[in-house]
């Protein structure tokens, strides 16, 4: 057998996971300035740095692509939330600490709102077929509802208060803000992507959420 030559190179076996990943974040930020509509294949893989037919190899397609960068987002999110141990917390700090963290994750996350944009424009199609979202969002209407229930029981919280519904108002309070933050700013002449008045926001949606589960 000739020995090696020092000119010689050894294949690069590949990582599937590594690529993967790649992909995922290419088309995340694709997705993220282009929309499902405008992105292009071409540009996910020359910024992920791997052949075309990759794309196809691991997700399919282009549409496939987009639903697993949404699984992706939405996965970010509930992994934070499943970091804040909220049902180790008494009730009213478990809530305030899900509506900080709700608005700091979105504060972090401009693409977040964008991605949702397009898909609600969309209809929610891609989000309606996935097999993976709604079991991802059980557990956290699970653990508001224990969390309401133990307020309930503390005296500290109100009866009747729906948690899917609770959690549809703490998200929209600072999605809203984030998502409209330029017409916002303008129609009240007021920077409100700066820092003091986001921090104003924060406090904002904290008071208002914790004052409406009050007795």
């Amino acid at each position: 057998m000739p020995a090696k030559r020092s000119g010689d190179t050894v294949p690069q076996r590949r990582d599937p996971v590594a690529t993967r990943k790649k992909l995922l974040t290419a088309a995340r930020l694709e997705f993220a300035r282009h929309g499902l509509a405008g992105a292009r294949v071409d540009e996910i893989a020359e910024r992920a740095g791997v052949n075309k037919q990759l794309v196809y190899h691991y997700f399919g397609d282009k549409d496939a692509l987009y639903l697993a960068v949404l699984e992706w987002v939405y996965e970010d999110i509930r992994e934070q939330e499943r970091r804040l141990n909220l049902e180790g917390l008494p009730p009213d700090k478990a809530i305030r600490r899900l509506i900080e963290a709700s608005f700091d994750h979105l504060a972090a996350n401009p693409d977040f709102i964008v991605l949702l944009n397009d898909e609600n424009r969309g209809g929610a199609r891609h989000v309606r077929g996935s097999t993976r979202l709604e079991a991802m969002h059980s557990p956290l209407v699970k653990s508001v509802s224990h969390i309401l229930h133990e307020g309930v029981r503390c005296g500290l919280f109100r009866k009747g208060i729906d948690p899917v519904q609770l959690y549809i108002s703490i998200a929209g309070l600072s999605y809203f803000f984030f998502s409209n933050t330029p017409t916002l700013s303008a129609i009240f002449g007021k920077d409100l992507s700066s820092r003091a008045q986001r921090r104003a926001r924060r406090r904002h949606v904290v008071d208002l959420v914790l004052q409406s589960l009050r007795p």
